[in-house]
């Protein structure tokens, strides 16, 4: 079996030396690469002891830690902004952009809110109008029957209001035979009852006698007269009292389906749109751009990885026979090292990470708010005597 071999004390070229070749073509990677790999091997003992391992494993080492140093910034830059980005494209790479907060996800929520609360605004389905005849004797009225499968091909709606009153009070608080003059006319144009009949003493009276005879019209209605009422149960509409005439009921609804298919990306493709961890488009980061700490984080993970592969090469071999005595290997001290610096160095990394969230940071610039407003209170404040 032919000799393989080992360090030599020197690098060859980057290019097309990594298994994924990631950062290959960046120049800063080429360069660092050979110096990442002396340095490793000096610190694990070379010159003075043989270290069993070649350029290019330096060199999968130390692509395996800036891929590493990668996936976790960009995991914690995915958790940090998923919130604003769901819903947004997944055409554009984010990575080493700022990913500015907006009100997306509250505006999504408040438009729920309104659909379900039917406001006069908002809301993200289509409400829609629709009518059905009231005949005579008829207190019963099947609205799927008669409606959703006339004007909705059978699908199944969703009833939020029902229109029918009496006319508005308001309609009925002028007299029609009343007659004013030309000078009238204008006198009450400017508070916009031009177009009614008894200016001057509408003009005149204070507010609350309109409103006590608004009242009045409305509870004569309710008391005197037999005022139309509803009930809807299961798109069933019961109408109390019993029609004595033909009129039309007006309603709003919704169709069931457009409700439920809220789901973004429906009948469309998976990709289009950012749903959850797995599509938010950040990719590995260009080494070039890390800085120097990024840079020192993927250098000493690079040597743990190091560390771990030589460990596994010199485990092979327990101990190595010499004349009147054996060598023990260190193959088993070394990866138990190299596990608990990978460790290390995720978990102060994933610290760091903590520290600059943007809750994190919005918290400490409260607390530098804070600090510095006890420490203006503290100046005297000059007394002006004029």
């Amino acid at each position: 079996m032919a000799q393989t071999s080992i360090w030599p004390g020197s690098g060859s070229a980057v290019s097309e030396s990594t298994p994924f070749g990631t950062f290959d073509n960046q120049s800063t990677f080429q360069t660092d690469a050979p110096k990442f790999a002396t340095w490793a091997a000096r610190r694990l003992g070379y010159p003075i002891m043989d270290v069993e391992l070649q350029d290019t494993s330096f060199y999968a080492c130390f692509e395996e830690a800036s891929l590493e140093y990668s996936s976790q910034v960009n995991q914690y830059n995915i958790i940090d902004n998923l919130l604003q980005l769901k819903g947004q494209s997944t055409g554009s790479d984010l990575t080493h952009k700022n990913v500015t907060p907006t009100l997306g996800r509250t505006v999504a929520l408040s438009k729920q809110y309104g659909t379900e609360a039917s406001l006069p605004v908002g809301g993200n389905v289509d409400l829609k109008k629709g009518s059905i005849t009231v005949n005579s004797g008829s207190q019963e009225y099947d609205l799927n029957a008669l409606y959703a499968a006339v004007s909705e091909s059978g699908k199944a709606i969703e009833i939020r209001r029902v229109y029918h009153g009496a006319t508005p009070a308001i309609q009925r608080y002028f007299d029609p035979y009343a007659t004013t003059g030309y000078g009238t006319q204008n006198l009450i144009e400017g508070f916009g009852f031009g177009s009614y009949s008894p200016a001057v003493s509408f003009t005149m009276m204070p507010i609350f006698e309109d409103l006590l005879r608004v009242q009045a019209i409305e509870l004569n209605d309710e008391i005197r007269k037999s005022a139309y009422s509803f009930h809807l149960v299961n798109n069933k509409l019961r109408i109390f009292p019993d029609p004595s005439d033909t009129f039309k009921v007006w309603f709003d609804y919704y169709l069931t389906e457009d409700k439920s298919g809220l789901v973004e990306g429906v009948g469309t493709s998976v990709t289009s749109s950012i749903s959850d961890f797995s599509n938010v488009p950040y990719n590995n980061m260009s080494y070039n751009h890390i800085n120097d700490p990024g840079k020192t984080w993927i250098r000493k993970y690079g040597l743990a990885l190091s560390k771990e592969i030589l460990g596994a090469v010199r485990s092979k071999y327990g101990t190595i026979p010499i004349p009147n005595s054996e060598v023990t290997m260190d193959g088993d001290a070394l990866r138990t090292e190299a596990a608990t610096e990978k460790e290390q160095l995720i978990t102060q990394l994933r610290e760091t990470l903590e520290q600059t969230s943007r809750r994190a940071l919005t918290e400490k610039d409260q607390e530098e708010s804070e600090f510095l407003q006890q420490k203006l209170n503290k100046v005297p404040i000059p007394i002006f005597i004029g």
